[in-house]
């Protein structure tokens, strides 16, 4: 009985750890990866609240609406395609002193499209969207990718990740997910799309609110 409860307990620290690392990169990644951006350190209590995909013609309002009720502002990694179909909400992205960021014009995986087609993709958003920054959809970028995209921007990672597109964890556990790792200049990502929606609305209520009570401020990440 004994090995098997210690069996569990390793298991269950194990999947913790697991967790942990999706949801926060480990340094020996970042450090893979020098050359972009995972965090943003300061003295002033800042964090950087980031929304890929939008975009949307419900979820953007949302959060524009919600972040303005506590003078927050973040940055919006937007998929050109979406653009083009929704400009008046890319427009007030910007209206409201927001930032915006490029994320492909079709929400492409570069570890599974080639150099070529990725770049052109790339150079397709970055015609509709002003932004020297860049965040890769998935995470997900080759290095000869990336070294094209340096030339000319700033590739936008994080230290944390919501997982509100997870329809596998509660709201709750989005929140925590996120409360567990913040500090003072972090990139939290959240995604502004209907999958993400119900754990997202949580979550980023639930953030504002509780690092708002700290003394924190939400900021844009500058071009």
């Amino acid at each position: 009985m004994l090995i098997i409860n210690y069996s569990l307990t390793y298991l269950l620290k194990m999947q913790k750890k697991i967790s942990d690392i999706i949801v926060s990169p480990p340094k020996i990644v970042r450090s893979a990866f020098s050359s972009f951006t995972w965090e943003l350190p300061n003295e002033q209590n800042k964090i950087y609240l980031t929304f890929d995909d939008g975009p949307t013609p419900h979820q953007s309002l949302w959060i524009i609406k919600t972040l303005k009720q506590f003078n927050a502002k973040a940055t919006f990694f937007c998929v050109g395609n979406n653009v083009e179909k929704y400009p008046q909400i890319y427009n007030q992205f910007t209206e409201d002193n927001h930032s915006v960021g490029n994320h492909t014009f079709n929400h492409l995986n570069g570890f599974k499209t080639n150099y070529t087609d990725y770049i052109n993709n790339f150079i397709k958003a970055d015609k509709i969207i002003d932004s020297k920054l860049f965040r890769p959809p998935y995470g997900r970028i080759k290095k000869s990718q990336a070294k094209e995209i340096l030339n000319s921007k700033r590739i936008i990672m994080w230290n944390v990740l919501s997982l509100d597109y997870n329809n596998k964890i509660s709201p709750q556990q989005c929140f925590e997910n996120i409360k567990r790792h913040t500090k003072s200049g972090s990139i939290i990502v959240f995604h502004d799309n209907q999958k993400a929606e119900k754990n997202m609305k949580y979550a980023l209520q639930k953030t504002l609110e509780y690092y708002s009570d700290k003394n924190y401020i939400f900021e844009k990440i500058n071009n």
